[in-house]
């Protein structure tokens, strides 16, 4: 609904920044923060409105950075691709693919060396996993037995270009990882009650202090990679392909689930999305209302 919100208001032209959208893929960010608690470590990608507010980011402070405003996660000075909220230990997203899994490994070292009781978490994209420094990566997880989950969103493409043009025919993940003796497992991406155990697991396993776990689930972006629209018709990807995944909604398979289980009745569900729409409303306020950066902070937080 955050992420509907943001693409209503984008023609508005106050928006500056680019905006990379993961309505589609809630369930993985859903699935996976439920398993973390406050005091762990969290680290991203471009796309990660998700994230961030599962996480327990502040909307108000996202939705004051996407407007470029002091008030913003980062100042205003970084915008849709740079969240960072401390005091839910969401340490920073980055768009250089594949650049945030060696900081969150980094990270999991320190907890380690100071014998912390947390984990990292990172959230990358299937291309990532074509970067070098995702071996390196694993390969120095593995060694040091480190206190880290690496979450892999496969949604098929990188920008435009499909899996078939990036990775060789039979590429195996799963046994890419398990080479370096790194435990893992996959699951439906769109599916929240599988996100959220096979998460569990994970997490369980790795506060154990017996290494890194990796998880990859398959999913699917239904925006364009970067923008609020849709972009089907630039032919790189089939109508009936993404029809076929849009009835997959994660969102919409889990409200079903959850009333069908009689977890929460229709009338208190309509009751939740007004709750959230009102907040939501309040962060755009507080965003607009807000004032942009001063002239004479424009070179603070540089470093030479």
């Amino acid at each position: 609904m955050a992420e509907e919100r943001i693409c209503e208001l984008y023609p508005e032209h106050e928006i500056r920044c680019p905006v990379h959208i993961c309505i589609g893929q809630e369930a993985v960010a859903s699935g996976v923060c439920a398993n973390l608690t406050k005091d762990d470590y969290l680290m991203s990608n471009h796309r990660s409105h998700g994230h961030y507010l599962a996480k327990g980011g502040s909307i108000k402070a996202m939705f004051a950075e996407l407007y470029g405003k002091a008030s913003g996660c980062s100042g205003g000075k970084g915008g849709s691709m740079h969240l960072v909220d401390l005091s839910a230990n969401i340490l920073g997203t980055t768009p250089i693919v594949a650049g945030s899994i060696p900081v969150a490994v980094g990270t999991a070292f320190g907890s380690s060396i100071k014998k912390e009781n947390r984990i990292s978490v990172v959230f990358f994209g299937d291309a990532a996993t074509e970067e070098g420094v995702f071996c390196e990566s694993l390969n120095f997880a593995a060694l040091k037995k480190l206190p880290i989950i690496f979450v892999c969103e496969n949604n098929l493409y990188s920008v435009y270009s499909p899996l078939s043009v990036r990775q060789p025919k039979g590429r195996d993940n799963l046994a890419l990882v398990r080479a370096y003796g790194i435990r893992g497992a996959m699951g439906d991406g769109n599916d929240v009650t599988e996100v959220y155990k096979l998460a569990k697991e994970a997490a369980a396993y790795v506060r154990k202090g017996r290494g890194p776990y990796y998880l990859q689930f398959n999913t699917y972006r239904w925006k364009e990679h970067c923008g609020p629209n849709y972009d089907n018709d630039l032919g790189y990807r089939t109508e009936n392909e993404f029809l076929a995944w849009r009835k997959r909604c994660p969102v919409n398979r889990f409200e079903k689930e959850l009333i069908r289980g009689k977890v929460i009745d229709a009338q208190k569900m309509g009751a939740l999305k007004q709750e959230i729409r009102e907040e939501i409303e309040d962060a755009v306020s507080f965003a607009k209302s807000s004032s942009f950066p001063r002239p004479e902070d424009l070179k603070s937080y540089i470093y030479a």
